[in-house]
C-alpha cells in the first residue's frame, strides 16, 4: 500500500504542469512591446528603428534586472533566465546589423524631409505639399549625384552592397505607404505630388539596382550555385550556440556530427548487404528510391505511414496522444515554387505534400518522386505529424502558450528528431529499404551540422554543400540545391539546420537521467509536451528540479557519442 502511494505521488510530480510561473505577465508584456513597436517602427532599415530597439532592450534589461530572482520559483527562475537571454540576444544581433547599416548609412543622406514626413504621417498631419514636392525634386537630383560619387567608390563587399540596397528598398516601402495615406484623400497633395512621387519611386528603384551590384569583382556573391546567403562567421556561430545553452564549439559538433555520420554510414552498409548490394550502399539507395509510388498516390502512401507509426507508438504506450489532436491533422500538396526551397514534406497544423505537379519537367519529376519514396517518408511522417511537429503545435496552444517567444529549433526540430532516433532503436524499421530510408534522413542530419557550421565559419561555398549531399549522403541532385538553398537563402536562422541533430541528442540524453530516476518514456514524453519550447538544458533544470543561479550559463554536456 505504501509502494502504492508513493508511485502515485512519483507519477503526479512528473506529469504535474499546474506550477504557474509569477513572470506569465511579465514575459507577456515583453513580447506584447516588442510586436507594438514593430508594427509602429515598420522600416527596420533606418536609424528610428535602431535606436528604439536599442533602448527597447536596454530598458526591458533593466526591468528584468530589477525582479527579485530569488523569490520566485523554480518556474519562475527558469522564465527570468529565459528572457534575460532572449533579450540579449535581440540586443545583441540588432547591434550586428545596426552596425552594418551606420557604414553604409550616407547613401540616404537625402531622405531626412521625406524621413520627417513618413513620420507625421503616423498622427495624420496635414503636409505642406507644396514644399513636400520640391523636397521630392531635390531627392531625384541628390541620388543622381550620390549614384555618380558612388561609381568611384564602390562598397568594400558584397554584404555592404546588399545592406544599402536593402535600406533604400525599405525607405521606399515606407515613403509608399505614406504617400498613399494622403493621396487622392487630400485634394492639394494629391495636386501638388503625384508627378514628383512618381519621379521619385522610379529613381529610388534605379538607386537599389545600382547599390545591389556596386562592389569590388574580389568580393564573391554566387559561387556559381546561385544560392545567395550570408556566412556570419565565427564568433557570432560561438555566441549563437551559447544563446541556445550549447555548451560546445563549432568544431566539437562537427567532429560529432563526422562521428555520428560514420556510424550511419555502417549502418547503411548492413542493410545494403541485406539487399545484396554488399559494401555499395549508394547502389541499394538508389534501389530504395525506385520503391516511389505512382504519380497521384503519394497522400494515401503517407496516410499509410501515419496509421503505422502512430499504432506501432501506441502498442508500445510511449506517449499520450489526444483524441482531438488524432481527429483534426490533415494535408495539402505543396506549391511547385515551396518545393523549389523544400523538396520533401513540411509539417505543423497540417502536412505538406511534396511530389511532382503536371508543369514540372520530366527529370524534376521523376527526382521529386524518387525523393520522396516511401522508405525515405517512414522517418519524416511521425517527425511531421504525431508525435512530431502537428502535435508539438496542438500541446503548445494549450499548455504555457506565454512561453512561444523563447522558440528555438533547438526544442522543435530535436524533438521531432529525437523520436526518429527512439523509433529506430526501437526496431520500428523492419526491412532493408525501410532501415535504408531511416538512415538516409538520419544521415542527412548529420550532413547538415558539418555543412552549415562550416558555411557560417567560412569554410564551404554552397556549391561545396551541394555535392556533399549529392555524393556523400545520396541526394538527388535538385533536391539537394533545394536543401541548400533552405539551408542559406529562405530566412532560417543560422543554427535552424545544426538543431536537428544536436536537439535531438539533447532529447535522448535527458531521456536517459530521466529513465535512470525512475520515469518512464510516457511521463517524461507527456511532461515535455506540458512545458512548452525552450532550450532544452532549460527544460532539464525544470524537469530534475535542479539549482539555478541568476547568473546561470550552459554548462550540460549532454552526451554526443550516442550512436
Amino acid at each position: 500500500m505504501k509502494k502504492s502511494i508513493i508511485s502515485i505521488l512519483l507519477f503526479l510530480f512528473m506529469t504535474t504542469t499546474a506550477f504557474s510561473s509569477e513572470l506569465v505577465d511579465v514575459v507577456n508584456t515583453f513580447q506584447s512591446d516588442k510586436t507594438a513597436l514593430q508594427n509602429f517602427y515598420s522600416n527596420n532599415e533606418s536609424e528610428e528603428y535602431y535606436v528604439r530597439f536599442s533602448k527597447f532592450y536596454d530598458d526591458w534589461g533593466k526591468t528584468v534586472k530589477n525582479i527579485d530572482f530569488k523569490s520566485l520559483s523554480k518556474d519562475g527562475k527558469v522564465d527570468y533566465l529565459l528572457l534575460k537571454n532572449l533579450i540579449v540576444k535581440g540586443d545583441y544581433f540588432l547591434q550586428l546589423e545596426y552596425k552594418a547599416f551606420k557604414e553604409i548609412a550616407a547613401v540616404l543622406d537625402f531622405s531626412d524631409e521625406m524621413n520627417l514626413f513618413i513620420k507625421e504621417r503616423r498622427r495624420g498631419k496635414k503636409p505642406v505639399s507644396s514644399q513636400l514636392a520640391k523636397s521630392f525634386d531635390v531627392a531625384v537630383i541628390s541620388i543622381d549625384k550620390k549614384i555618380e560619387q558612388l561609381k568611384g567608390k564602390p562598397f568594400k563587399d558584397w554584404f555592404a552592397a546588399d545592406k544599402a540596397s536593402k535600406s533604400v528598398t525599405a525607405f521606399e516601402k515606407s515613403l509608399k505607404e505614406a504617400y498613399d495615406f494622403y493621396y487622392s484623400y487630400d485634394p492639394d497633395f494629391t495636386w501638388w505630388m503625384e508627378k514628383p512621387y512618381k519621379k521619385l519611386s522610379e529613381k529610388l528603384k534605379t538607386y537599389e539596382d545600382f547599390l545591389k551590384t556596386n562592389y569590388p569583382q574580389t568580393s564573391i556573391k554566387d559561387d556559381g550555385s546561385g544560392i545567395i546567403g550570408k556566412p556570419i562567421g565565427r564568433e557570432a556561430v560561438i555566441k549563437s550556440l551559447a544563446f541556445e545553452y550549447i555548451p560546445y564549439s563549432p568544431e566539437e559538433l562537427i567532429a560529432t556530427a563526422q562521428n555520428q555520420f560514420e556510424w550511419c554510414k555502417k549502418e547503411m552498409i548492413k542493410a545494403s548487404a541485406e539487399l545484396g548490394y554488399g559494401n555499395n550502399w549508394k547502389a541499394a539507395l538508389e534501389h530504395v528510391k525506385d520503391t516511389y509510388v505512382p504519380a497521384g498516390e503519394q497522400p494515401q502512401a503517407i496516410t499509410d505511414l501515419y496509421n503505422q507509426s502512430v499504432k506501432f507508438i501506441e502498442d508500445r504506450d510511449l506517449i499520450t496522444f489526444p483524441d482531438l489532436a488524432k481527429e483534426t491533422w490533415q494535408m495539402i500538396m505543396m506549391t511547385p515554387e515551396r518545393q523549389k526551397v523544400n523538396p520533401f514534406f513540411t509539417g505543423g497544423w497540417e502536412i505538406s505534400i511534396s511530389y511532382p505537379t503536371e508543369d514540372m519537367d520530366q527529370k524534376d519529376k521523376l527526382m521529386s518522386m524518387r525523393g520522396n519514396n516511401p522508405n525515405f517518408s517512414r522517418a519524416t511522417v511521425q517527425h511531421e505529424l504525431l508525435p512530431g511537429h502537428n502535435l508539438q503545435f496542438f500541446m503548445n496552444s494549450r499548455y504555457k502558450s506565454y512561453r512561444a517567444p523563447f522558440d528555438t529549433p533547438f526544442w522543435m526540430e530535436g524533438w521531432a528528431l529525437y523520436w526518429e532516433i527512439n523509433l529506430w532503436n526501437k526496431q520500428f524499421p523492419q526491412t532493408p529499404e525501410q532501415k535504408l530510408g531511416m538512415l538516409f534522413w538520419r544521415i542527412h542530419r548529420c550532413a547538415r551540422i558539418i555543412f552549415s557550421l562550416k558555411y557560417h565559419l567560412g569554410e564551404m561555398t554552397p556549391q561545396q554543400c551541394i555535392d556533399l549531399l549529392v555524393n556523400e549522403v545520396g541526394h538527388e541532385r535538385a533536391n539537394a540545391e533545394a536543401e541548400v538553398r533552405r539551408s542559406f537563402a529562405s530566412g532560417d536562422a543560422p543554427l535552424y539546420q545544426v538543431a536537428y541533430m544536436t536537439g535531438g541528442l539533447q532529447f535522448y540524453a535527458l531521456r536517459n537521467e530521466l529513465l535512470a530516476k525512475g520515469w518512464t518514456e510516457k511521463q517524461f514524453h507527456d511532461r515535455v509536451l506540458k512545458e512548452n519550447i525552450m532550450p532544452v538544458e532549460m527544460l532539464r533544470i525544470l524537469l530534475e528540479d535542479l539549482p539555478v543561479s541568476e547568473d546561470y550559463k550552459t554548462n550540460w554536456k549532454f552526451s554526443t557519442d550516442f550512436k
